[in-house]
């Protein structure tokens, strides 16, 4: 009997959080590979926001997964068959395309090899030196832009990319200040990762706080949330005051619109709103690892992975990130590393 390859497949779009009916777990055989293929053992499956936006028959910047397709996924695997001239068995790589699976049959054109940083686990390139860091560098450096002096304003600042995005800032000097859920989280960022303050929005009135730790105003916001917490930092922007919208988790699971700003506001305080997403800097990896890598070697910068073990668990494991049980990056971890 040939290999036999794991999958989730979407059944139906999803209504608020993802339930176990929405994809079902199937097994099918590994087909062989054609020429210009690898075969790629998923070691760890990425999960993130906008894995749950995918499900929605809704316009994004990618298609949403059809309905009957395997759910899609960022994974860091390892070569196990090839029939590339330009990847071998053993290579640690990463793709796209191989999805919410145990093995992904992927066109060499689809996948990256991976390049680990010396002294860092391989978890590393799936968070802090990934996606994930990549993300909150260039919304930190190129769109937002800080001064030293200036104030920071992060919302779910425990997570994976706002986590980074603070520390960012305050390697080029702002006055950072996180939004989080829970006085651990709360107590992380300001004790361990070097925030000036954090907000526990659970247990705090978000605009009250914000008052009291940012009496001046706001210079800069990193937006990972939107709804309500969004109003209250858009509230209290400064003139000229500057927004990299990196997300909107508030909505991804909402049945309902969340409540939005008063955009009129950008006209009087001549403020920039803009989003952004992380494919279009890639091309900038190497500026990104350059920088950011000396922070983490040095540690002025300090990261954090959830890792849940197995497959199975994956539609469990990502409502992690609308519930808030989690801290860092959240992995799901589908095989073994390979030996070093």
């Amino acid at each position: 009997m040939g290999l036999m390859n794991r999958q989730w497949v979407l059944r139906q779009r999803p209504h608020g959080l993802v339930q176990d009916s929405d994809l079902e777990l199937v097994s099918t055989p590994v087909p062989d590979l054609a020429d210009g293929q690898v075969l790629v053992r998923t070691i760890y499956l990425s999960l993130d926001p906008t894995n749950r936006t995918w499900m929605n028959d809704a316009v994004g910047y990618l298609p949403p997964v059809g309905l009957g397709d395997v759910m899609r996924g960022l994974t860091l695997g390892v070569v196990e068959q090839s029939r590339s001239e330009r990847f071998a068995v053993g290579d640690i790589v990463t793709t796209a395309m191989g999805g919410w699976a145990d093995y992904g049959v992927v066109p060499d054109s689809g996948v990256s090899r991976v390049h680990r940083f010396p002294g860092l686990p391989l978890t590393a390139n799936m968070s802090v030196l990934g996606m994930t860091g990549l993300t909150a560098w260039a919304g930190v450096t190129d769109v937002l832009r800080p001064q030293p002096g200036q104030t920071m304003v992060v919302s779910a600042a425990a997570g994976a990319v706002g986590s980074i995005a603070g520390q960012i800032a305050k390697q080029k000097g702002a006055r950072v200040i996180g939004i989080a859920g829970g006085p651990e989280k709360c107590a992380w960022l300001t004790g361990e990762l070097g925030f000036d303050a954090a907000i526990d929005y659970k247990n705090e009135d978000v605009g009250e706080a914000l008052d009291r730790h940012a009496p001046n105003g706001i210079d800069l916001n990193f937006e990972n949330v939107g709804g309500d917490i969004m109003i209250a930092v858009w509230n209290r922007l400064n003139i000229h005051a500057r927004m990299a919208v990196c997300g909107m988790v508030s909505a991804y699971n909402a049945t309902k619109r969340p409540p939005s700003p008063d955009l009129s506001r950008l006209i009087t305080h001549r403020m920039t709103m803009q989003g952004f997403l992380v494919m279009d800097y890639s091309p900038r990896a190497k500026e990104f690892v350059a920088e950011v890598g000396p922070w983490l070697a040095g540690g002025q910068v300090k990261w954090k992975v959830h890792v849940d073990n197995g497959l199975e668990g994956a539609v469990r494991s990502l409502n992690r990130l609308f519930t808030g049980d989690h801290d860092g990056k959240l992995l799901v971890r589908v095989s073994e590393e390979p030996a070093s």
